[in-house]
């Protein structure tokens, strides 16, 4: 277990740096640095996979302080590239909790800085907007760090769904279930199948290069787009397995990544984003109902609204912040998606219905 006395730096890819104390492994980490607003379930979010690359720093002031337990996640590893907070604890307080976060960060070789000033950090992103970091408790100079940073790539032009999707096809759930749902997993959270199941839905998971010809093969009664890491704008192969689907008036619902890829597939562009939104607190207007939803959000990249399009598709969610693009409906297909995430974990739950949308929206195509 690392020693919170020692030393770590932070060096942001506009020479910005921070220094603090090393968590976790004592080591070099590197990627894009964003920042997530919710104040609890930390081990759910470092363990989503659409966080693969990416540095996170978390905003709410106490990091550890309940430590891990061997549910809590949403992958089989800790996806994030390393994590910088205000104050991280040793110990924890929880009766069902297995080990310390900081042991869970060794045991996963991750990199990590802590007590630093993360109000000034992500004030800073906010204005100068997302970029590369590094962060290191084994290298001290600014100019070696910033050296290594050209190195890194940007996430803009990134594919990256390849890194964290099952390699080989499995089913899960209830053979004897309802529904079938193709699942293509971009790097899917563990509660979008768990949402699925608890409907009575049978899964059959596709590695991230399925094609739509081996899907619909499956003879599917859904098709589910999931969540993953990097730029949607990258993923043609994605996109054309998307389009095929869905013009085969296969009932499809897309997820923050599988939303950008829907969208894409069916004309619209998307766009990287200033600072993204990542966090449990994000307000989303449905349009169709006009009720408002507290939102899980984790995403860096954007959809663009075409007017245009308006014949073909449907804008059904907005952000409440600053008006991005949250939902879309296809007019002349079975198919809807929402860029934030209705199964949470971590989160609030106001829109779960959507699986139940999902439901419905199979049922009455099977009649």
């Amino acid at each position: 277990m690392s020693s919170q006395l020692t030393k770590a730096l932070l060096v942001l890819q506009d020479g910005t740096f921070f220094e603090g104390n090393a968590i976790g492994k004592i080591g070099t980490t590197s990627g894009e640095i964003c920042f997530n607003t919710g104040m609890t379930g930390y081990q759910e979010v470092f363990t989503d996979p659409s966080y693969f690359g990416q540095i996170l720093v978390m905003t709410t002031d106490h990091i550890g302080n309940y430590g891990v337990k061997e549910s809590d996640v949403e992958s089989e590893s800790i996806k994030i590239a390393g994590l910088v907070c205000k104050k991280f604890s040793n110990n924890y307080s929880r009766a069902m909790g297995s080990d310390s976060l900081d042991g869970y960060f060794t045991q996963n070789n991750l990199v990590g800085i802590s007590d630093i000033d993360t109000r000034s950090l992500v004030a800073h992103l906010r204005e100068a907007g997302t970029q590369n970091a590094i962060i290191s408790s084994e290298t001290f100079d600014v100019e070696t760090l910033l050296k290594q940073l050209n190195d890194v790539p940007s996430m803009d032009g990134l594919e990256l769904a390849s890194e964290v999707s099952t390699k080989e096809f499995y089913t899960d759930g209830n053979p004897d279930s309802a529904f079938k749902v193709a699942l293509i997993d971009f790097g899917s959270k563990k509660n979008i199948s768990r949402c699925l199941i608890e409907r009575d839905c049978y899964l059959g998971v596709f590695p991230y290069n399925a094609t739509a010809e081996e899907i619909l093969a499956w003879n599917p009664d859904g098709f589910m787009i999931s969540n993953g890491p990097g730029d949607p704008a990258a993923m043609d192969y994605a996109i054309k397995t998307v389009q095929g689907v869905v013009e085969a008036n296969i009932p499809t619902f897309g997820i923050c990544l599988g939303h950008q890829l829907l969208s894409l597939a069916s004309g619209l562009k998307t766009y990287k984003m200033h600072h993204g939104h990542r966090g449990l607190n994000h307000p989303v207007k449905n349009l169709i109902s006009g009720r408002s939803e507290i939102t899980s959000q984790n995403h860096g990249f954007a959809v663009e609204y075409n007017s245009e399009l308006s014949q073909k598709i449907q804008l059904t969610h907005i952000n409440l912040n600053d008006d991005s693009v949250e939902g879309i409906a296809r007019l002349d297909k079975p198919a809807f998606s929402v860029q934030h995430h209705p199964e949470a974990s971590p989160g609030p739950h106001d829109s779960l219905y959507l699986f139940d949308q999902f439901v419905e929206l199979m049922k009455s195509h099977k009649k």
